[in-house]
């Protein structure tokens, strides 16, 4: 690793936030809090998922170490796609994604004592035309319960549905690591 991190708490259940945090090479311990992530109704997508990030972020009072919170909106013609409650729900939202293209918003917050920045990434995904019977196949299979807009980019929606993608593919993920890199290297 080509800079000495102090060391990381990632305030994060998802595996997938995990599993780029390994990629990058940084050691972290996982500590989750539960945090109310209702939202003013008069944010942005993108000012939306800075701020849960940053209200996940105040549940810790970390001092030597930087905790890293994140949340990910996805966002369709301003409509937000969180996760979905139910299987109705989901196969509502992935219908929404079919044959359309829709935003995805990663909001990040870096704290250590009462240093705090965050910061946001956006990426714009398209989406082809998908029957009902796929969807139910992808909800049957990989039970995106807990995956905002009801999917995940790196199984199989993301791999026969994605057509393209303008961005970071790890935002979409719910971590734009390049981005978040650069943020650690100035927060230290």
């Amino acid at each position: 690793m080509p800079a000495n991190f102090p060391p990381i708490i990632l305030a994060s259940k998802s595996p997938r936030r995990q599993e780029l945090l390994n990629l990058m090479g940084l050691a972290f311990k996982v500590e989750l809090k539960d945090v109310d992530e209702s939202y003013p109704s008069d944010l942005s997508p993108a000012e939306i998922a800075v701020y849960i990030s940053e209200k996940k972020a105040r549940a810790f009072t970390a001092d030597g170490e930087i905790v890293i919170t994140a949340d990910t909106i996805v966002a369709l013609n301003g409509e937000i796609l969180g996760k979905p409650e139910d299987r109705k729900h989901a196969q509502e939202m992935l219908k929404k994604l079919s044959g359309s293209k829709h935003e995805v918003f990663t909001g990040v917050t870096l704290a250590r004592g009462d240093q705090v920045h965050s910061f946001y990434d956006r990426t714009v995904v398209y989406c082809k035309a998908v029957t009902a019977a796929e969807i139910d196949f992808y909800i049957d299979n990989y039970k995106p319960f807990d995956k905002a807009g009801s999917y995940g980019v790196q199984d199989w929606w993301g791999i026969v549905v994605v057509e393209r993608i303008e961005g970071s593919y790890t935002n979409v993920m719910g971590l734009p690591t390049e981005k978040l890199y650069n943020e650690l290297l100035k927060f230290i």
